[in-house]
């Protein structure tokens, strides 16, 4: 099978699904009306509520939820085969993933720009709010560590890469100081694109001295340097770094994603691997665990996130302009997703078997597989890095892209500058969320702590702020560095999709009230009851079989303490919900309009 096929039919799918489902789940379920201002209308600040254009906010919208879930779940869940990757990527983005983002949106917006857990504790009682508060705590916790699993070995030893990363941190510092200064946009953010491009270039030349020396850092150096960046960045005025950083990552982010898009239809490269492989039964070198449940929990971001209700939530409800912009925003936003899940699906399923599982498999495991490479050799020559065992999905990206536009002849000298700007892209997208992470996690540490010792709850005391940014960093680093890529990023996706069924019951309890059908309560029942069981039975076994387990290489009892936590906190507010819609359906109101259905 041809790559294009995919994207063609995959992109034809979603749009019917956008144009039919989008218009009436957002019509007849969610009813949106212009009639009423929006919270971005009646609190409008200047600052946090401000009315924005649609496309505007769903560029920022798609930016914020986009980050790398999408290129490395895919990546990852490549190890079953091409096909469930794909199913679950257009199933879950329709069905789940776009419901959950616009119903969320929706509810917070009801709320006027609340927070998740503010809204449970609307819609569903103090308990629920409480545990939904402590569930996102936990995953956002968990996220950190996932996220840099990620990238920890794409700049191992690869002072190249190391050195193009490390140099956006002083540049995203200028920008931002100058635009302060100044006030010229287009000037610094060209300027800044400039400098991070001649970093790059000069990369090379930094190799065999003594820079470059410094810069070649194992994996466990790096596991204890990025929480420590973390502590001192999260600390920063967020014009400082974090917003010009993420504004130049935007430009890089749609590069790199146009590039591929061009490349697949230019040169419309084979599909290498199978439908499905010889691990869709379990034991597979990445992914320990069967193709179900753990292709829903591999691939979060790109089919449903429970991520995206941290945005959903946040900073998206207090823009929107006017309610109808919740398809374009919420729904079409999630079905873009989907898209750059199916890109990156297709960059690891182009490279053949042996050289994906020679990259993402420990040496000593893919010496068991009876395997031999294809053209890995040549690809590590032509990049200039050594690319077995370099798990975490962020090189296979990066190397799938190249090994696609390595077919144009006049590519291969450009081949290494590729791919350290891929790798680069990921690493600065990873850095910027654990900068917005750490952030986040701070303010909830500070808000359950605070229940305890009063001054913490003030975001402008100092003891406070570094007492919780410290912890925050101590909690995430610690499973970044004792975990490896299959048992951390399976915790991130029980985490995860344990956050999406959490939005999934209030959007079901949201839809319960507003509808003017009660079976139109299905659009969120019917996802919420394939994820909580897929969730549930994902975390049983990874407790048992690795958390728990001391003869596997995943033994960690902290990451079983955290996953029966996090499924037990699930538990309650799902009581808690089902409680709820007993009580909304006795009412005579829902009585009333279930005789008039």
């Amino acid at each position: 099978m041809n790559a294009i096929t995919i994207v063609i039919g995959s992109i034809c799918i979603l749009m019917i699904a956008y144009r039919l489902y989008g218009t009436f789940f957002t019509k007849k379920v969610l009813r949106l009306s212009d009639d009423t201002p929006t919270p971005a209308h009646l609190l409008e600040d200047g600052k946090d509520y401000v009315p924005t254009n649609k496309w505007v906010t769903f560029g920022h919208h798609f930016a914020a939820i986009a980050a790398a879930g999408p290129l490395v779940g895919p990546i990852l869940a490549a190890q079953f085969g091409y096909l469930p990757g794909l199913l679950w990527l257009l199933i879950g983005a329709v069905i789940g993933g776009a419901v959950h983002d616009a119903v969320v949106l929706f509810a917070s917006m009801r709320k006027n720009g609340k927070s998740l857990s503010e809204v449970a504790k609307d819609e569903l009682g103090p308990v629920a709010g409480i545990c939904t508060g402590l569930a996102m705590l936990f995953i956002i916790t968990i996220t950190m560590a996932g996220l840099s699993m990620v990238v920890l070995h794409a700049l191992e030893n690869n002072p190249w890469g190391t050195f193009a990363v490390a140099s956006t941190i002083p540049i995203a510092m200028g920008v931002g100081l100058v635009y302060k200064k100044t006030g010229n946009l287009r000037w610094t953010s060209t300027v800044g694109f400039a400098l991070i491009m001649v970093a790059i270039v000069i990369g090379p030349s930094i190799q065999g001295t003594v820079i470059g020396d410094w810069l070649t850092i194992d994996a466990k150096t790096l596991a204890l340097i990025l929480p420590v960046y973390a502590f001192f960045a999260a600390a920063l005025p967020v014009w400082f770094l974090l917003a010009p950083r993420d504004y130049l990552s935007s430009f890089m982010k749609i590069g790199v994603f146009i590039a591929l898009i061009i490349g697949v239809f230019i040169i419309n490269p084979s599909v290498q691997f199978p439908a499905f492989t010889d691990f869709i039964g379990g034991g597979g070198p990445i992914i320990a665990g069967p193709v179900w449940p753990f292709i829903s929990i591999t691939i979060a971001c790109g089919a449903i996130s429970g991520f995206h209700a941290f945005i959903g939530s946040g900073t998206t409800p207090k823009m929107i302009n006017r309610w109808t912009d919740i398809k374009a925003v919420g729904f079409g936003a999630m079905l873009v997703e989907c898209v750059v899940g199916i890109m990156a699906l297709i960059a690891a399923v182009s490279l053949q078997p042996a050289d994906y599982f020679a990259i993402n498999a420990k040496p000593e495991v893919f010496q068991t597989l009876g395997m031999h490479v294809v053209h890995l050799p040549q690809l590590s020559q032509e990049v200039g890095l050594g690319l077995e065992g370099r798990t975490g999905g962020a090189v296979t990206l990066a190397v799938g892209m190249t090994y696609i536009f390595t077919k144009i002849p006049w590519f291969h000298q450009m081949a290494p500058y590729f791919f350290q700007f891929v790798i680069m892209f990921e690493a600065v997208f990873i850095l910027t969320a654990i900068d917005a992470g750490t952030r986040v996690s701070r303010y909830l540490i500070q808000d359950f702590v605070g229940e305890l010792y009063k001054p913490l709850k003030r975001v402008d005391w100092l003891p406070g702020t570094i007492f919780a940014s410290a912890l925050a960093c101590l909690l995430w680093g610690y499973l970044l560095s004792s975990g490896d890529i299959g048992s951390v990023w399976a915790l991130f996706g029980v985490s995860n999709q344990l956050m999406a069924t959490i939005g999934l019951m209030i959007g079901a309890t949201v839809v319960l009230n507003i509808a003017s059908k009660r079976r139109y309560m299905l659009t969120c029942l019917i996802p919420l009851a394939y994820l909580f069981v897929t969730v549930n039975y994902a975390g049983y076994w990874m407790v048992k079989n690795v958390y728990l387990n001391s003869a596997s290489p995943g033994y960690n009892v902290l990451n079983a303490v955290l996953s029966i936590t996090m499924l037990i906190l699930g538990l309650v507010i799902m009581v808690a919900s089902i409680k709820k819609w007993m009580q909304i359906l006795s009412s005579p109101r829902v009585k009333m309009e279930a005789l008039t259905s």
